[in-house]
């Protein structure tokens, strides 16, 4: 199952290594990743694959958790679901 993992917020130093601890435990693997600092605002966007279809809401919440703690918003979505939310056209 593909998963799409945007991450925005106030930019800070261990982001990247903090939330793809939080993915590497729940056995999701970092595909893609593309990543930015605009004006002191981290914006991040992953593509990744998840071996277990139904580990989708665990790795949901543990990733709002890490977000809570690192004071940025992280959202982690079915990849479908992302893309045709964002469709232009």
């Amino acid at each position: 199952m593909k998963v799409v993992v945007t991450v925005v917020g106030v930019d800070r130093v261990g982001i990247i290594a903090r939330v793809a601890t939080v993915l590497a435990e729940n056995n999701v693997n970092i595909v893609s990743i593309n990543q930015t600092i605009l004006d002191g605002m981290f914006n991040m966007i992953m593509m990744c694959e998840a071996a277990d279809p139904t580990a989708l809401q665990k790795v949901q919440e543990a990733l709002t958790v890490e977000g809570e703690q690192l004071g940025v918003q992280i959202m982690a979505q079915h990849a479908d679901i992302f893309l045709s939310m964002h469709r232009v056209g």
